[in-house]
């Protein structure tokens, strides 16, 4: 028997359905070269040729970032890493494993072909899977989004049958991987209607029917006009007061004399100083975001006024842990964190650049000038023992990190005070520094974090900066900090409505 005879039994029921399939994609694909598709020749080659490198898809990404409500940003860049996990996909394993030819061009009637035909193997389609990637990451983020872009992604998809470069169980394949790969990130990542803070401990505010009864502060320096207007628009029976922020405090007194419940348009400053009016008042609050970082807001879980408008209208709120602190003859509340060593000056020469350069930006220069400036650490007592320290962080209710997302709170209402304290000797901490602007601290063998109810520190120098939700002030001789527990009522809608833009 010669060696070069192959005896192998093919199997001919495998080799049948295959033929079948592929011989049902050829028929689909002949059956759209033959078909008339109205008005497609001038939008179709045109929008296969935009999406070459993804280039259609980042123009969309900067158009949505322009919009500048949070939502939107983070759904452009959820879609950009998903449209990046899917080409990566593609060009290592996706056209390496299936090296199928283009379809023949014969049926394809000319004014449809592209002028520059693709040289890779056909299967499977990289456009679909950018396609499919980028706009099933952006649905995730935000289905409204979602549903603008996916027409168009869907007729990226379609492109590529009507101009003959691909057959359609290979946009069907590419799309499958897209989407595949949209969920991915979002395991790594995950989006923010799943990180949703629970709507608990309820409240039962006043239900403001367009608002009625609601005045809201509004501070000018936050830039906060666009969102007035949207208030106004959503609220129309709301009396809303704008204000500089010298104004703020009289102004907040004013309008909580004579509201059902107070509001407030501005950062995390600004909301601050109307929940410590609110609580001297005994009125729910009701907060709209219009500052550089709103913390206190986004951990919440209202991003703009449609959020703020069906919380009142309904009266849907619920109950927050504020935190309380006292040194010397000052005391006052904080929502979100309290500090003392070189975060507070970190915050003093961010808060000089901010409205320049950004938010961000800003916290990196500052770091920089309080690393420049040689700063040594405080001398507090801690334990009745007198210690040198770089930072003392003070977070209303625990921080966390998740995936690869910054540090923020799962629950406004646990009863803790997070507490991260960095000591050491008198050298200029650069890890220290990156950490302080980057967010909540995490482990490290000179740092050490505790969840308590109360905190007292002694033996604190006079004139030494203490910083509560980006606010600067000075602490002297004893700084005491404690919870007043599910304290503050605040406006949030039971079931926040992530599918608006």
């Amino acid at each position: 028997m010669s060696p070069d005879v192959d005896l192998t039994v093919p199997k001919p029921g495998r080799h049948i359905l295959r033929d079948r399939l592929l011989g049902l994609d050829s028929r689909l694909f002949e059956s759209a070269a033959e078909r008339h598709w109205p008005g497609a020749e001038r939008v179709l080659p045109r929008l296969s040729r935009s999406a070459n490198h993804g280039v259609l898809w980042f123009a969309t990404a900067a158009a949505m970032s322009a919009v500048r409500t949070p939502r939107a940003r983070r759904a452009a860049v959820r879609g950009i890493a998903s449209l990046g996990l899917a080409s990566l996909a593609i060009n290592t394993l996706g056209k390496r494993s299936v090296r199928r030819p283009r379809p023949v061009l014969d049926p394809v009637p000319l004014v449809r072909q592209l002028k520059r035909q693709p040289i890779t193997t056909s299967f499977p389609s990289g456009h679909s899977a950018s396609a499919a990637a980028f706009a099933t990451g952006v649905a995730l983020e935000s289905p409204a989004w979602g549903a603008v872009i996916a027409p168009v992604a869907f007729s990226v998809a379609m492109s590529r049958i009507y101009t003959g470069v691909h057959f359609p169980s290979d946009v069907l394949a590419g799309a499958a991987l897209g989407a595949g790969a949209a969920f991915a990130v979002r395991g790594l990542v995950p989006t923010r209607a799943q990180l949703t803070p629970p709507a608990r401990p309820r409240a039962d505010p006043p239900a403001l029917p367009d608002g009625d009864g609601l005045v809201v502060v509004a501070n000018r320096a936050s830039g906060t006009a666009d969102r007035v207007r949207a208030l106004r628009d959503t609220l129309p029976k709301a009396e809303v007061v704008e204000c500089e922020p010298e104004d703020m405090s009289v102004e907040l007194e004013k309008a909580a004399a004579r509201a059902r419940a107070l509001g407030v348009c501005g950062g995390d400053g600004t909301v601050n100083a109307a929940a410590a009016a609110a609580l001297r008042h005994g009125l729910p609050l009701a907060v709209l975001p219009g500052g550089t970082l709103n913390h206190f807001a986004y951990d919440l879980g209202v991003e703009d006024v449609r959020d703020v408008g069906r919380a009142v209208r309904h009266g849907e709120a619920v109950r927050v842990d504020v935190g309380r602190f006292v040194s010397g003859h000052q005391e006052g509340i904080f929502l979100n964190t309290l500090s003392l060593g070189v975060y507070p000056e970190l915050v003093r020469e961010r808060d000089k650049w901010s409205h320049r350069i950004g938010g961000r930006p800003a916290g990196v220069l500052g770091a920089l000038r309080v690393l420049r400036a040689g700063r040594h650490p405080l001398e507090v007592e801690l334990d009745g023992r007198s210690r040198p320290l770089w930072l003392l962080f003070v977070g209303n209710c625990t921080y966390h990190r998740v995936g690869l997302t910054p540090g923020r709170r799962m629950d406004l209402a646990d009863g803790l005070l997070d507490v991260r304290v960095v000591h050491g000797d008198r050298r200029p901490a650069l890890r220290l520094l990156a950490a302080a602007v980057a967010g909540p601290l995490t482990s490290s063998s000179t740092h050490r974090a505790v969840k308590l109810r109360r905190l007292r520190i002694t033996g604190v120098a006079p004139g030494t900066p203490l910083a509560y939700d980006g606010e600067v002030t000075t602490a002297a001789g004893e700084v005491a900090v404690e919870k007043l527990p599910v304290g503050l009522i605040v406006y949030r809608p039971a079931h926040p409505e992530w599918s608006l833009i």
